[in-house]
């Protein structure tokens, strides 16, 4: 039963937007109606919650299938490792911004004034963090530029090791002794990087201090006896020695028996037009690759080839010894395994050729006093 009055109804004040078209839902109802009213609208916002909760959760289960897909993808690809993580830590915040947006949606929250209020927001957390976008850019930068990569050892900010990942806001590099370092991107793109991965030829240097009274020629030549039969160090020309390395790991060609054998048991296959135009092509590539190379060099004023000969010479006359410095080129790979060998050859051998190594020595003069 509903009572009228003739009470008039005073409308509220509008003091804001949101307030104001709640309050007018219920302006000119009498209290049943209003609390009809209200029972409805928190039924129709519960339902919108439960819609919002199970749009959440099926979202997020989309995105960790894109996720997945995506990575998969990349990875059948051949894609570099460090776009790979850069673009899948991308890809989940912007998918997880959409689907934030989305629920907000659903809730009736006007999603226009939140992305405005998200934009001016987003400008003073911009300012306020300055520093994490300047490590995205940074990211992006690396990404392009590619200083380095996952995998190479590098030596940045104090820091020495192997790049695990390179992420958006931070590069994470493993020490050797497996310590994860975690290095801001912004840092890495502005800074001095030492990349010790990136050219496959380095010089390795020694320095061998022998007694005076040892003969530097012949040390000399033991010495470069000694670098030239390592197959680690390169001779003269890095051509070459690329060269003989790759016949070495060569497979060996068959015997004639077995190639007569083959042949009879073999059917001869054409190839077809599409096989003999993409190798003619490849072998145009190639040779024009290598034409321009050289015409670059001859250009520059350098030489095709550079001459990578070992060197032994005499570099200083210290107190106690003469000391041999010894300068060999060869792969990245081997610098290390080259160093530390050697040094132990340099120890153990050049001793059994007669020569010795200095202690440090000190003469003292007595005066007899008058």
């Amino acid at each position: 039963m509903h009572v009228q009055t003739d009470m008039p109804v005073i409308p509220l004040p509008d003091t804001t937007e949101g307030a104001g078209k709640t309050f007018k839902m219920f302006e000119g109802l009498s209290f049943d109606d209003a609390i009809s009213k209200l029972a409805n609208s928190m039924v129709d916002f519960a339902f919108k919650l439960l819609i919002a909760i199970a749009v959440f959760y099926v979202g997020k289960l989309i995105i960790r299938k894109i996720y997945k897909v995506t990575r998969t993808l990349l990875v059948n690809r051949h894609v570099d490792a460090s776009l790979s993580t850069f673009v899948l830590s991308l890809i989940r915040i912007v998918l997880y911004f959409i689907l934030i947006i989305t629920v907000i949606g659903i809730l009736g929250i006007e999603t226009s004034s939140f992305l405005a209020l998200f934009a001016s927001a987003g400008v003073a957390i911009g300012m306020a963090l300055s520093g994490t976008l300047q490590n995205f850019a940074g990211g992006v930068l690396i990404l392009l530029l590619k200083p380095y990569k996952v995998g190479d050892y590098i030596e940045a900010q104090g820091f020495t090791g192997t790049v695990k990942a390179i992420q958006i806001f931070h590069t994470i590099i493993n020490t050797v002794d497996n310590k994860a370092i975690i290095i801001p991107n912004g840092g890495l793109s502005t800074g001095s990087i030492n990349n010790y991965s990136l050219e496959q030829y380095r010089r390795v240097d020694w320095t061998i201090g022998l007694s005076y009274g040892n003969d530097f020629e012949s040390a000399r030549n033991v010495i470069l006896e000694m670098l030239d039969s390592d197959d680690r160090v390169i001779k003269k020309y890095v051509e070459e020695y690329e060269a003989h390395r790759l016949e070495a790991t060569a497979k060996p060609e068959p015997s004639e028996d077995s190639q007569n054998s083959n042949k009879e048991d073999e059917v001869p296959v054409k190839e077809g037009f599409w096989t003999r135009f993409a190798k003619r092509r490849k072998q145009r590539r190639e040779a024009l690759q290598t034409a321009l190379h050289d015409k670059e060099l001859m250009n520059a004023g350098l030489p095709i080839k550079v001459d990578r000969s070992p060197f032994v010479g005499l570099s200083e006359l210290a107190d106690s010894s003469i000391n041999i410095t010894v300068r060999a080129w060869t792969r990245s790979e081997f610098y290390w395994p080259l160093y530390f060998q050697m040094n132990q050859r340099f120890y153990k051998e050049l001793p059994e050729h007669g020569f010795s190594f200095p202690f440090p020595q000190l003469d003292v003069h007595l005066q007899k006093e008058a």
